[in-house]
């Protein structure tokens, strides 16, 4: 599912400016109330992108969160962070339309609504958190992709060299080599019409969760299962709370899908209303998504106990179904190559249409220099090659030098989960129907807000403890594992 996130304003500007956002001209009779083209997405078509777009990488870190919180607080933490996120997804439906959910003007991305609802202050906070969102998620998938390839090397060595060989490999060579890669993707100019990205993406995430949790199941039938415990992990450790809270995290980043419910929304036919038809797909693609997450935190941590392993497919590594265990973090890669990329554009739009509003005049930012290389030809403009590919290098050595998958999962989970997933959308709500303050339903909002906003302060320490912690064991340019 490819993110839209900057406003209606921004995308007209960047229109202006050679962009080819807007569609095409259509027929009279096949156009909505805005005069875009007529949109056919229906309530399955709408819980399939709510499933696609809710499994990503995060689920494979479930498993582990679960064994740090064991199975009374994993599973209250897992339940209450999904239905805090469905119920303010449902809330978020009714704000697609400004200011009646029905016959109001329709808000094309998440900005756009804050915007109209909550107003300019609001909107900036927004923009900041969620443009620090993205930019930081490209240093989790970085990591993210690395661990993948370096446990496709670590499968291969034990086959060969069995299974007491210690097989360390370090993660940088994986790690510049994404970061090459992706600088060079970068450059590619209208990004977004590769719509193909988002069925690939879509197909690879599902095989990989569900190659992990089909290995966990197997691995329980057949009595190979871990020791588990009410408690989780050491409860009698230091940093036992510590790591729950970065638990809570990972948890809390699992569920930060409610970003792109506009962009589904925006596929809905008119008729019947969007609000009415997009609150089924959230109850029906949240109970699947529940589930799932369910399934996958419970079933690893019962296959593996006090060893469950950061990334659950890396468990795996030594079992007869080696093969499926590569072809599981293959998908991994190939998903994480394309939404790097697509994660990615909107900060690069942004930054690049600041940079054309402060300097109109620069050729340096504005001129586009054709190239031709034989039968090929392409366009090369020097800020964007420039600025793309520093952004690219600072991703690389970030992920060089913090290279800690459930740390680095549970700040992101923190930065996003309370303000763009629960507290403005709640807002949004309240604004809408115009709720009184000091009311019962104004203090239990603000109940949920503020215990939300709790978890993702404790995630936030939780993370920035583990990462202080890792870097004090960790030498530059030599970790292995």
């Amino acid at each position: 599912m490819v993110i839209t996130v900057l406003d209606h304003e921004f995308q007209n500007e960047l229109c202006e400016s050679g962009s080819e956002y807007p569609p095409k001209k259509v027929e009279d009779g096949e156009v909505d109330d805005d005069g875009k083209p007529k949109r056919t997405g229906t309530v399955w078509t709408a819980c399939a992108h709510i499933i696609t777009t809710s499994i990503g990488a995060g689920v494979l870190s479930l498993a582990w969160a679960m064994a740090q919180l064991g199975w009374v607080a994993g599973i209250f933490i897992l339940l209450f962070c999904t239905f805090a996120a469905l119920y303010a997804a449902t809330l978020l439906t009714d704000c697609y339309r400004f200011p009646d959910p029905v016959t109001g003007k329709r808000n094309y991305s998440y900005m756009e609504a804050v915007k109209s609802y909550l107003g300019g202050r609001m909107y900036k906070f927004c923009g900041w958190m969620l443009y620090l969102n993205l930019a930081t998620i490209g240093v989790g998938f970085t990591i993210t992709t690395a661990k993948s390839m370096v446990a496709i090397q670590k499968s291969n060595c034990h086959r060969k060299n069995g299974g007491d060989d210690p097989c360390m490999f370090s993660n940088i060579p994986h790690v510049v080599g994404f970061g090459i890669v992706e600088i060079l993707l970068s450059q590619l100019p209208n990004f977004h019409k590769l719509s193909w990205l988002s069925k690939l993406a879509a197909i690879t995430s599902f095989g990989y969760a569900s190659i992990g949790v089909g290995l966990s199941l197997s691995k329980i039938i057949t009595g190979h299962g871990g020791k588990t415990s009410v408690a989780g992990v050491d409860p009698s450790s230091s940093d036992k709370i510590w790591r729950m809270f970065a638990a809570a995290g990972d948890v809390a980043f699992a569920c930060s899908y409610a970003l792109v419910l506009f962009d589904i929304q925006d596929t809905l036919k008119s008729l019947p209303p969007e609000n009415k038809v997009m609150k089924k797909a959230v109850s029906i693609g949240g109970l699947i998504m529940t589930i799932f997450f369910i399934m996958c935190s419970t079933s690893g941590y019962a296959a593996f106990g006090d060893k469950t392993p950061e990334n659950l497919l890396a468990g795996f590594g030594d079992d007869m179904a080696f093969w499926l265990v590569d072809l599981a973090n293959v998908f991994i890669v190939v998903h994480i190559v394309g939404a790097y990329q697509v994660l990615c554009q909107p900060v690069f739009q942004i930054v690049e249409l600041l940079a054309r509003r402060r300097w109109p005049k620069s050729k340096f930012i504005n001129r586009e220099n054709p190239i031709r290389i034989g039968k090929i030809r392409f366009n090369i403009n020097m800020f964007r090659l420039s600025w793309r590919t520093a952004y690219g290098v600072v991703v690389t050595i970030v992920a060089i030098a913090l290279p800690f998958f459930s740390d680095m999962l549970a700040l992101l989970g923190a930065i996003g989960y309370w303000p763009l997933i629960v507290y403005i959308p709640l807002e949004m709500h309240i604004v809408q129907k115009k709720i009184g303050k000091l009311t019962i339903r104004w203090f239990g909002l603000h109940l949920l807000s503020f215990l939300c906003f709790l978890i993702s302060l404790a995630a936030a320490s939780g993370a920035i403890h583990g990462l202080y912690k890792g870097l004090n064991a960790y030498k530059l340019f030599q970790f292995k594992e």
